[in-house]
């Protein structure tokens, strides 16, 4: 399997984007060697490309089927991209704050500690639909590592389209996101753009 070993702050610098959207506390000193550089027009598309990829954790195969699919469905493509990635189950798990960082949300669903409408799932990249009822298995909910994950999220906020109840470890999603309920710092039309040439 594929994994993506950059250390992450370097990834950060390189993409100009913030720690805090991936969940890490932690801010480089350091400047970036291309700080000033003018990009290209593709430049720009491919950083744009290359900094959803990053937040998701999604790899490039996986990426180019979601636009695909995003294509194929109705209203605008890149709008449908972000949705599509927003609703992946460990960006759910995520967002509803039992994971600390997207990474470690992918892992908790690896180990099968996620039932969703009362089903084991396993598989990061399952979608979820409006309606549905996510929550870590009874046996695991008295677990230290979830103790320790609710003290460093408790504070987060929690998105508008979700319904958590933190102490029981469970969440409802209520609706599907918007793109205005996304806040993640991408310019999905020049994905667009790039993958239309």
């Amino acid at each position: 399997m594929a994994v993506d070993r950059v250390p992450v702050l370097k990834r950060c610098r390189s993409l100009d984007l913030d720690p805090v959207y991936l969940g890490i506390d932690k801010k480089s000193n350091r400047e970036s060697k291309r700080a000033n550089k003018k990009l290209s027009e593709y430049g720009q598309q491919l950083r744009e490309k290359q900094k959803a990829k990053f937040i998701y954790g999604v790899l490039e195969k996986p990426f180019r089927n979601y636009y695909a699919k995003a294509s194929r469905m109705s209203g605008m493509v890149g709008t449908n991209l972000m949705v599509l990635l927003e609703c992946r189950l460990d960006n759910v798990l995520f967002r509803m704050g039992i994971g600390r960082t997207r990474k470690e949300s992918r892992q908790i669903v690896d180990h099968k500690h996620v039932l969703v409408n009362g089903k084991c799932v396993n598989i990061p990249s399952f979608q979820v639909k409006a309606g549905d009822v996510i929550e870590i298995k009874e046996k695991y909910k008295s677990a230290q590592r979830y103790k320790d994950i609710l003290e460093v999220t408790g504070g987060r906020m929690v998105p508008a389209w979700l319904e958590v109840d933190q102490e029981n470890l469970r969440g409802t999603v209520k609706e599907l996101p918007t793109r205005d309920e996304i806040d993640v710092p991408v310019n999905e039309m020049l994905i667009v753009e790039l993958y239309s040439k």
